[in-house]
């Protein structure tokens, strides 16, 4: 937003109440009651804890060669996270603003502006990337926190496994199975802007080794505020449910599936704080079955297949001339996916597989804002080859690409190699060369201002716009410093192709997107955990980010190259969790932003830097019940981030 009338985000204080009830008698460490549940993992755990955004196969954390952070149930749980933009700011290698009540701008490795379009995120393998506006709405992204297992949260290309978009980072986020969430479990609370919110789950046995469960949540959420204190009026509100079943009847063969389902409502003032409130509208569902076939030890092949609708109902107030309007768009998504791993003699590890994706568009214009055509089907066929060499014993080389096929561009290609060196089995040092793309998004190939008789500001699209790239190298390490001391340290060096900018061919109106911007980031991103003693521990993180983009000679962008930068150089992160006698709990967590050079047109805005402190005080007076207090934004009343 321009001039002094920033959004900010506020202080915020909840209070929660948990219970969790056991059902019917169940080994105890299924049990969200068991008091092994509570306990947080060691540095050793958490160094072998499997993951598989790297790879696309299940493998330690400490040997993963990316820049990885892992987000655990636990540390969701010990700060007091709501939502998924809250549970993400406790990954280093992210930049989180909080645009409005309802929107965040989240990003990793710059290019955190107005459409955070280069970070590809997936929840249980369902992607939950727009290709209506490309990057992620997330708003409409929520679950019963309680039930996620972990988020991982990759920064740099990952196009090679996971395709288009995953330019900057891919963060994976992971739910427990049905079988860990056995039970009741309750919570409710409120607070001053988590004005108040509910969630329920029971979870169940169908049969032998069939588990299931079932939720529902609800919350309201009230209104941030400007930078001079006013109402930004845009409380918004949002319920959601769904269930899981897995069936681990067979040793060879595991089944599961899933769906979830959610509305609400948003409070927007689109014309400013001076404009009518108007009421934004969101909605949607998905289901999603996956089969996995065990071959042989190391070898094994899996099926997935999802369905998910999205409705959108945006107003937009008049603009001179132009009437007001509510923009309507629903996308109809099918998806499967097929993959096959296998080792090849001592040496290899092979894995690939393939993929088509079918979406269905249907939109109703705004007087301001519309889609040409109106209705559109998409397709999107991909395939992917990745081969994980052994050198020797301590070195590895990892060699792939992925093909992938869309309506708009044609054949993009996202090749990587990896190199990785055990040094001990308690430090990995690694290096990556990577390609990947940013496919057009409806945003860029088919805005249009359809307002009859008024003037056309947007041209009705540019159909010569093509895919942005980077070529990213990469030089990390991972490794436990000493007996309580773990870490990592990851340097890059990104060039950037063909990026978007606004102008026009013709000196004049209208405008269109076109791929006039180019130039290279850099950067280091460094993650440090000290356990203090067994129920204390420390962590560290600082993020730098250089960037330097540029226009194109003879070629126009009216936001002079700043629409798509507005990044921090400086980021640090300093938190601590602790576990005090009696079954108290206390967490903090500090981090200080420094200043965001932003677009205000064709000059630089500035966000000032900030510091914020968030905490959380919980009690677990007997094994099935816990009464917390969290406090967000504690340093200031109010401060801007976006």
């Amino acid at each position: 937003m321009g001039g002094d009338k920033t959004m900010t985000a506020r202080s915020l204080v909840f209070a929660g109440l948990l219970l969790a009830v056991e059902a019917f008698a169940q080994p105890s460490n299924v049990l969200d009651s068991s008091p092994e549940f509570y306990k947080s993992l060691s540095l050793d755990q958490l160094m072998d804890l499997k993951v598989t955004s790297v790879s696309r196969q299940a493998e330690p954390y400490s040997t993963a060669p990316a820049s990885l952070q892992v987000i655990t149930g636990d540390e969701i749980r010990h700060f007091g996270a709501t939502s998924f933009p809250e549970a993400l700011r406790l990954a280093d290698n992210l930049d989180i603003a909080q645009r409005s009540s309802a929107s965040w701008a989240i990003s990793a490795r710059g290019f955190n502006a107005s459409v955070g379009n280069k970070l590809l995120v997936l929840m249980d393998g369902r992607t939950l990337y727009t290709p209506l506006l490309s990057g992620v709405i997330w708003n409409v992204q929520d679950y019963l926190m309680q039930d996620i297992d972990r988020i991982e949260v990759v920064s740099g290309p990952g196009g090679t496994l996971w395709g288009a978009n995953a330019v900057n980072g891919v963060i994976n986020i992971v739910s427990k199975d049905a079988r860990e969430t056995q039970g009741l479990y309750v919570e409710a609370g409120g607070g001053n802007w988590l004005q108040d919110f509910t969630g329920i789950r029971y979870g169940g046995v169908l049969g032998t080794n069939v588990y299931y469960r079932v939720y529902g949540k609800y919350f309201d959420r009230g209104e941030e505020v400007f930078r001079d204190g006013t109402s930004a009026q845009d409380g918004w509100n949002r319920g959601q449910g769904g269930f899981r079943i897995d069936d681990d009847r067979s040793v060879r063969d595991k089944l599961t599936l899933q769906g979830d389902f959610y509305a609400g409502d948003t409070s927007v003032v689109p014309g400013g704080e001076r404009t009518p409130r108007a009421v934004g509208t969101a909605g949607g569902g998905n289901l999603l079955g996956r089969w996995t076939h065990s071959l042989q030890e190391d070898s094994d092949l899996s099926l997935q297949l999802y369905y998910d609708r999205a409705h959108l109902g945006a107003p937009f107030q008049s603009a001179g001339a132009v009437p007001p309007g509510v923009f309507h768009n629903d996308i109809d998504t099918y998806d499967i996916d097929f993959q096959h791993r296998v080792p090849i003699g001592d040496r290899h590890r092979f894995i690939w597989g393939g993929e088509y994706r079918f979406m269905h568009f249907d939109s109703r214009d705004a007087p301001l804002v519309g889609f040409e055509p109106r209705v559109l089907d998409q397709n999107l066929f991909s395939a992917f080859v990745q081969d994980e060499i052994k050198l020797r014993e301590d070195l590895f080389f990892t060699l792939g690409t992925k093909i992938e096929h869309n309506d708009y561009t044609g054949l993009e290609f996202d090749p990587s190699a990896r190199l990785a060196w055990h040094a001990t089995p308690s430090h990995m040092v690694w290096a990556a060369v990577s390609r990947a793309v940013r496919t057009p998004a409806r945003y860029d190939r088919d805005l249009f201002e359809p307002a009859p008789g008024y003037g056309t500001f947007l041209g009705t699209s540019n159909s010569n716009f093509r895919s942005e790239s980077v070529i990213a190298y990469e030089l990390g390490y991972r490794g436990e410093l000493a007996k309580r001391i773990s870490g990592s340290v990851t340097l890059f060096y990104n060039q950037y192709d063909h990026l978007r900018t606004l102008g026009t061919t013709h000196g004049g109106l209208p405008l269109v997107f076109e791929n006039n911007l180019r130039g290279y980031t850099y950067g280091l991103e460094l993650s440090s955990d000290y356990q203090v003693t067994e129920g204390w521990r420390l962590h560290f993180g600082y993020d730098l980010l250089e960037e330097h983009l540029r226009v194109r000679p003879n070629a126009v962008d009216v936001f002079a190259g700043l629409n798509e930068t507005a990044d921090p150089k400086h980021q640090v992160f300093l938190r601590s969790t602790f576990d005090l006698p009696h079954s108290v709990e206390f967490s903090t967590a500090l981090r200080l932003i420094d200043t965001i050079h932003n677009n205000r047109g064709a000059v630089a805005g500035t966000v000032p830097s900030y510091a914020e402190l968030d905490a959380r005080l919980a009690w677990r007076p007997i094994t099935a019940l816990e009464l917390s207090i969290v406090g967000q934004n504690l340093l200031h009343q109010y401060h801007p981030e976006s």
